[in-house]
């Protein structure tokens, strides 16, 4: 079963699980799930973002346009 698969039929689970089993599931994943919402506070992840943004401020990563980005969404989404 592909990972795709397996979040659906969780998330399909959760949604009609009884509270007991809700909060067990959370108790299992709840500090992960938690660094996971506060990437704000992931160090290692704003300093990549520093970087990414210098790199495009000083040019050494010319970026791409909008279009172009739009177009690569696009492509993946048919695959």
């Amino acid at each position: 079963m592909t990972t795709a698969a397996i979040r659906q039929k969780m998330y399909e689970y959760i949604r009609f699980a009884d509270d007991k089993k809700v909060k067990a599931i959370y108790a299992i994943v709840a500090e992960e799930a938690d660094e996971i919402n506060e990437w704000w506070a992931d160090k290692q992840l704003l300093e990549k973002v520093e970087r990414a943004d210098a790199d495009l401020e000083s040019g050494k990563d010319k970026g791409i346009s909008w279009a172009e980005a739009k177009k690569q969404l696009l492509q993946r989404g048919k695959k």
